[in-house]
């Protein structure tokens, strides 16, 4: 185990998710579909991505997969930044509707999270994927599973 995954151990969510964002470190799969961290708040986070090619499904667009691993992570970040140094989360449901197709001509979007709500055991997500103006691709709502370490 490296150093910074031994120090995050001994953080809180949003000591965690702050760290992350400064030393401009990503999750796997934040590495492989090429997302950053850029905002984190308790309870709210916002990933940034640019889809390419290299996500596009058989008939020329972005796969769903690529909104709804953004907007899995945005709703997860979000629960993620109000857990306690003994806390974990996993995702229990994702539900993502499709508001209109992207193609690596969209450009730049943004996946905003926020608590709900969030209980001992669970917890409420939703997040939306827009682009730079403003217009809304994607949006989901989450339940997510809280438990001790």
């Amino acid at each position: 185990m490296n150093q910074s995954n031994t120090a995050m151990k001994a953080m809180t969510g949003l000591e965690t998710l702050r760290m992350m964002m400064e030393k401009d470190l990503r999750a796997g799969i934040g590495q492989t579909m090429d997302f950053t961290l850029v905002e984190v708040e308790r309870g709210r986070v916002v990933f940034e991505g640019s889809p390419s090619e290299k996500v596009y499904n058989p008939i020329g667009t972005v796969h769903g997969g690529y909104a709804a691993t953004l907007l899995d992570s945005a709703c997860g970040c979000a629960v993620h930044s109000n857990l306690e140094v003994d806390q974990a989360y996993t995702t229990a449901e994702l539900k993502v509707a499709y508001h209109k197709a992207m193609t690596k001509d969209t450009g730049p979007v943004r996946a905003e999270g926020k608590i709900i709500t969030m209980g001992r055991r669970l917890a409420f997500a939703e997040a939306r994927l827009t682009d730079s103006e403003g217009r809304l691709y994607a949006s989901a709502t989450s339940t997510l599973l809280v438990m001790q370490r």
